[in-house]
């Protein structure tokens, strides 16, 4: 595609502090890797291995498919969390990376921040 002129909102990764536009037909992790960005870990891209694991701190999304329970349980659904592969975004969101790389995405960071 030459010119996506999709309409597109922004989508805010709070531990990097980078935005990115994402169309509402795509998910936020291929909104993220259309533009080469980095801040949500990248697996599998279909829902199976949870990499991409996230907490939607503001903003809605809608499902592109299930999410697999192995990985975000009906409870945690319920409070945000998802993964970035399986939804879109309905408005601006915000969020938070919480996937298996987590802990030293924010260690490499925070080590970052500060040195």
């Amino acid at each position: 595609m030459l010119f996506d002129t999709r309409p597109k909102v922004a989508v805010h990764v709070a531990q990097t502090g980078e935005t990115f536009p994402c169309a509402h037909d795509e998910s936020l992790l291929k909104g993220m890797l259309r533009l080469g960005r980095k801040g949500i870990p990248v697996g599998c891209v279909n829902g199976g291995c949870g990499v991409c694991k996230v907490h939607i701190v503001e903003g809605q999304v809608k499902s592109l498919g299930p999410v697999s329970r192995a990985h975000v349980t009906a409870e945690e659904e319920a409070a945000g969390f998802t993964l970035a592969c399986r939804v879109a975004p309905v408005t601006a969101v915000r969020l938070e990376v919480t996937g298996k790389f987590e802990k030293p995405f924010r260690k490499g960071f925070a080590s970052a921040a500060n040195a």
